[in-house]
């Protein structure tokens, strides 16, 4: 099975990702990881990746979709794969569409984790990092036992920027200016499948295994 999964940030996309390739024993093929391993193994297309990392500047849709390329050709994504990360844009998407035709390859489904923007704002904000240990809470979740005080070292908690409302709601701009319209596209196609998000991260899997189990096989 090649699968996509998509969501904002906040949906829970990485740890689906894992709990699914551990139930299909198919590789999560994140854009990030396969990013930095490019780099630490210094292929070509790494060390080009490298030099936009260090500048500070977001790496080319070319560069990306070569790494992706690479990866989709390794022995362990021969049964299948989950992209996770990618694509995130038109281009992406073509360029997928056109690797793996060239492999004789389709994508077999599009899974869009689906939750409310509110939510996803408070999934966000609500984390708290303690100065001292870095042990992380999350003020709904995982609360601690004191307001602001970690309860395994006593060190004062602090909220990233990162993770402020302002930056969190920029990102999710971000998200449904740029991968959002992939929905569309990929519903065009009768590929899409949407997932309710909502819920804790096991009812969230239960429903995805129902769908790829029933709907996704290639």
């Amino acid at each position: 099975m090649d699968l996509i999964l998509l969501g904002p940030p906040g949906a829970g996309k990485g740890t689906q990702a894992k709990m699914m390739a551990d139930r299909w024993e198919i590789p999560q093929v994140s854009t990030g990881d396969i990013l930095r391993e490019a780099v630490k193994e210094g292929r070509p297309l790494g060390l080009e990746a490298k030099s936009f990392m260090d500048r500070g500047e977001l790496v080319p849709d070319r560069v990306v979709i070569g790494i992706i390329g690479e990866r989709l050709e390794e022995k362990d994504a021969a049964g299948g794969f989950i992209l996770d990360g990618f694509p995130r844009t038109f281009p992406q998407a073509e360029a997928l569409q056109e690797i793996l035709g060239e492999m004789g390859r389709k994508i077999n489904c599009v899974l869009s984790i689906e939750v409310e923007e509110e939510k996803l704002v408070v999934r966000l904000t609500g984390r708290r990092i303690c100065r001292n240990c870095g042990q992380s809470y999350h003020l709904v979740f995982n609360p601690p036992a004191r307001d602001g005080i970690c309860g395994r070292c006593g060190g004062d908690l602090y909220q990233r920027d990162d993770d402020k409302e302002e930056t969190i709601r920029q990102r999710l701009t971000v998200y449904r200016e740029q991968t959002q319209p992939l929905v569309a596209f990929y519903e065009s196609k009768n590929l899409l499948k949407k997932i309710d998000g909502g819920d804790s991260k096991e009812k969230i899997f239960s429903r995805i295994v129902e769908v790829v189990e029933s709907d996704c096989r290639g």
